[in-house]
């Protein structure tokens, strides 16, 4: 076996600032390049995210405009307590899954991330499934977010001064801006609003807590909402099951760090820093807007989102209100505002670059693997912002029924691409070990027994067959049956008919080829880890 070698490979060279190079050419010949300020080209893309960028993309890159108004449908749903412990065993699915990320991916991180993992470790048909499963499922996604952001913008400019498909138009042509700047500004942008966002969240939620307190003067409320007038938990199971679909639509998105590995600067460090900040998005971010959500906002409102929704407003806005804070409409719908930008900006950035990963190796044309000098692959950008026009079928449907049904479609397909993930990952375990090859020497190994993450694909694959049983209730809900189970038969046929065609052969362990891995570095000698480092780096040992 040829040995491990590290990132920079010895064919790389340093150039000027100034250099007239064509950096995508020089990069294809001879592989990794570095074009100054530890800019690296790669595979044609710009290695420009920094070890910050990539922490506060893992952490708030996709905390969404609907992550404001978005989960009131889940207290619709479920109640309180329902929602709460959907988004927590869903939770625990996104940690699990992080950690089967980050042991891949630093080992090889590689431009398309997971995709081409599933490629080189499990056979070219499932990767080409996973692939535009994945794309598929980002698109409806920019379509729910355009959507949604034209629901709470309604609140300033009604229908009457700006109709729905003006309000499409101008974001198409803002973000077909903003998102081909390059890796660099992408960064940048999801730093500093993703501090934003997070900065926001703790002031809703240090709000909130004044609200339940009864300092507005509308009295002390406790957990009143958690029993009068519905109680803790609505709908019983078929909320409950609801809500799982709901949950992975928020999740999703935090494996856009293996995505990105193929244009960070120093993946080694960065992608276990990032991976490791899951923990806090989980419990601050989500949890924490449930929990907070459901203190103050009664699950009965009528202002919540729902199938039926034409408008609708955030809980949190529901609840200053009833406060007595009668003009926090605007200060949230201002949050909601960035927070799209950002969201969008993130989504648009997996989408192309999923589609440039396709194109590079042959499954997408070959005009998507188009890039500019500075490495942007604009083609695949301008391609991705057009599946924001699904916004527009609020035009035939309330607004409400275009949420729910795009986030069964995309929620169902989450399922599917993280059970992609974690059966790599267990693949690449199991070719390592079939090689001899020691977990000591792993760049980032993955916490505890492997049968975390086996279980992990268990549960993620029992949920994705029975997130959408509430639509065989009497009588059949044909529509949320197709949206809650389209992306199954999608995946058998994209895999079928790929495995046909090419002819392709599932990877034997012994085959597979872990010569360019990234090894472990050695801490220096006398350098000592802290009392809690110590403890984790022994259980992950």
């Amino acid at each position: 076996m040829a040995e491990a070698k590290d990132f920079k490979s010895p064919a790389s060279v340093e150039l000027s600032k100034d250099a007239s190079v064509d950096e995508k050419q020089v990069s294809e010949i001879i592989g990794p390049i570095e074009i100054g300020d530890g800019i690296i080209i790669e595979d044609g893309l710009r290695r420009g995210l920094l070890g910050r960028h990539v922490s506060l993309i893992s952490l708030a890159s996709v905390i969404g405009a609907s992550c404001f108004y978005g989960f009131g449908y889940a207290l619709y749903l479920s109640g309180p307590l329902g929602a709460l412990l959907g988004f927590g065993i869903v939770g625990f699915i996104i940690w699990a899954l992080m950690q089967s990320i980050g042991e891949v991916t630093t080992m090889f991180p590689i431009a398309g991330g997971f995709i081409e993992h599933a490629t080189r470790f499990v056979d070219p048909a499932f990767s080409f499934s996973m692939a535009w499963l994945y794309y598929l499922m980002w698109s409806v996604f920019l379509g729910s977010e355009w959507n949604g952001a034209i629901l709470i913008l309604q609140f300033w400019v009604p229908e009457s001064k700006m109709p729905m498909y003006g309000w499409v138009l101008v974001f198409w042509v803002f973000f077909m801006i903003i998102t081909t700047l390059g890796v660099v500004v992408y960064g940048e942008i999801e730093y500093y609003m993703g501090w934003f966002k997070i900065i926001s969240l703790a002031v809703c939620f240090f709000i909130s807590i004044l609200v339940d307190a009864g300092a507005f003067g509308n009295g002390y409320i406790g957990f009143k909402y958690w029993g009068h007038p519905t109680g803790p938990i609505l709908n019983g199971i078929n909320g409950f099951g609801q809500v799982f679909v709901l949950a992975s639509a928020y999740y999703v998105g935090t494996e856009i760090i293996s995505l990105a590995a193929g244009e960070t600067k120093d993946p080694r460090r960065s992608i276990p820093r990032g991976v490791n900040t899951v923990v806090y998005r989980i419990l601050f971010v989500y949890m924490g807007l449930i929990f907070f959500q459901g203190l103050i906002c009664p699950s009965d409102s009528p202002l919540l989102i729902n199938a039926s929704s034409t408008v609708a407003s955030s809980p949190f806005t529901i609840g200053f209100t009833q406060a007595g804070w009668k003009s926090s409409g605007h200060f949230i719908n201002a949050l909601i505002v960035v927070a799209f930008i950002s969201a969008v900006n993130g989504c648009i950035y997996v989408q192309s670059r999923a589609l440039y990963s396709l194109a590079l190796t042959g499954r997408a044309p070959r005009c998507f693997a188009i890039t500019s000098k500075k490495g942007v692959p604009y083609v695949s950008i301008l391609t991705s912002c057009c599946w924001g026009f699904l916004a527009l079928m609020n035009l035939g449907i309330t607004a409400g029924q275009v949420f729910a049904y795009i986030t069964s479609v995309g929620g169902s397909a989450a399922y599917l691409a993280w059970a992609g993930i974690i059966f790599t990952h267990l693949r690449v375990r199991s070719g390592l070990e079939k090689q001899g090859i020691h977990p000591d020497t792993y760049p980032f190994k993955s916490f505890g027994s492997i049968w975390i993450y086996r279980f992990n694909l268990f549960l993620t694959v029992f949920i994705l067959f029975i997130q959408g049983f509430v639509s065989f209730e009497n009588p059949f809900d044909w529509r949320l049956f197709i949206s809650s189970y389209i992306m199954i038969p999608t995946a058998i046929i994209l895999f079928v008919g790929y495995k046909w065609y090419h002819k392709t052969r599932w990877v034997r362990l012994d085959e597979m080829d872990f010569s360019d891995r990234l090894v472990k570095i050695e801490e220096p000698e006398g350098k000592k880890l802290g009392f809690f480092a110590n403890i984790i780096d022994k259980l992950r040992n």
